[in-house]
């Protein structure tokens, strides 16, 4: 069982997450709180959690600091930050402190107990390589890496963040130039100059990304990852697992049991 500390200035979602949550369901039960960075680090020193899920903007002490106070100190535990829109700018920075992912505010219960499952089979199943290394080996998009870059345009940035929060939804490059009041040639033209790949290429290497984490936790089968990620029909998931992936789903989940057989 995956033990948990959260760590929120915000008392109502600090408490809402430790009442509401059906973390034994998940595989997990919440060992500490903590309400800022400062506090944070005491109770994950003192009780030594498996995950820590932890605001990003919080007094005395952020979240990005008290990871780094971590990192330096080579704790062994997995982050979780806790975003918004807003902090976007702030959540690709995760990736340098090694945090296992970022959710985005108000907190899904679906996608928490997708990012816990994740962790919990990488526990299980560590070779060395992180889940991120794992899908940027197979040609997958490094989606927070390319936030990184100084400069990005603003309207690049929207498309990346939308496609971040509704891939499992149906969505589309007119719809998304029309909400940002620009056009479609326009958004098309930047999206590319600045990633190199084109919105419905964006879109399907972020929904492979997350099938790829889905199949890795053994709890889905392939249709059901394929109606997960926005892919909707099985037929659709798979011709888009092939032309990215260069093989069937099935013939990926067989090859990566073989390999960890050998590992």
């Amino acid at each position: 069982m995956l033990r948990i500390v959260i760590v929120e200035d915000e008392d109502i979602i600090r408490m809402g997450l430790i009442q509401t949550v059906d973390w034994q369901s998940m595989g997990a039960e919440v060992i500490g709180e903590a309400a800022d960075g400062a506090a944070g680090l005491e109770v994950i020193r003192a009780l030594e959690p498996d995950v820590v899920l932890t605001d990003i903007r919080m007094p005395r002490m952020s979240g990005l600091a008290m990871a780094r106070e971590l990192a330096e100190g080579q704790v062994d535990i997995r982050l979780v930050f806790l975003t918004s829109y807003a902090e976007f700018e702030y959540a690709r920075q995760a990736v340098k402190l090694q945090a296992a992912d970022y959710l985005l505010k108000p907190v899904s219960e679906d996608e928490l107990a997708k990012v816990l499952a994740r962790i919990a089979h990488e526990r299980r199943h560590r070779t060395g390589e992180d889940g991120q290394a794992e899908w940027l080996d197979l040609g997958l998009v490094d989606w927070l890496e390319i936030l990184q870059h100084e400069g990005l345009n603003v309207h690049v940035r929207r498309v990346l963040e939308k496609i971040a929060a509704d891939y499992q939804e149906h969505i589309g490059i007119e719809d998304i130039a029309e909400q940002l009041q620009v056009s479609p040639s326009y958004l098309s033209r930047k999206l590319k100059e600045a990633t190199g790949h084109t919105f419905g290429g964006l879109l399907a290497r972020y929904r492979l990304q997350k099938a790829v984490m889905l199949l890795a936790e053994g709890s889905y089968k392939a249709y059901e990852v394929a109606e997960h990620t926005g892919f909707g029909e099985y037929k659709v998931f798979c011709q888009a697992f092939k032309k990215y992936l260069h093989e069937s789903p099935k013939r990926f989940m067989l090859n990566r049991e073989l390999k960890q057989q050998k590992s």
